[in-house]
């Protein structure tokens, strides 16, 4: 689903799940790598946390309560999402 969300030259990597937690919800922190070829980064991250945190997402017993996309080493983002159980 994300992979569709994303700008061309830019290809989804590893991803990882750590799981998170508050006094009143449960869910997870998906952490996705996302290399780029070409492109200012700072225009880029821009750009895509714009998109993303409008998108709907339509997750199965989730809610996606936060999107945060930071750059990383050159050629990298990284995308954060935070899910919560509904």
């Amino acid at each position: 689903m994300l992979a569709r969300e994303l700008p061309h030259g830019l290809s989804l990597g590893i991803s990882t799940l750590r799981p998170w937690a508050s006094a009143n919800f449960v869910g997870a922190r998906h952490l996705f790598d996302c290399a780029y070829a070409v492109g200012e980064a700072a225009a880029l991250r821009s750009a895509l946390q714009d998109r993303l945190s409008r998108t709907q997402w339509a997750l199965p017993g989730h809610i996606v309560a936060d999107v945060a996309v930071e750059a990383g080493e050159p050629g990298l983002l990284r995308i954060e999402m935070l899910t919560v159980e509904d």
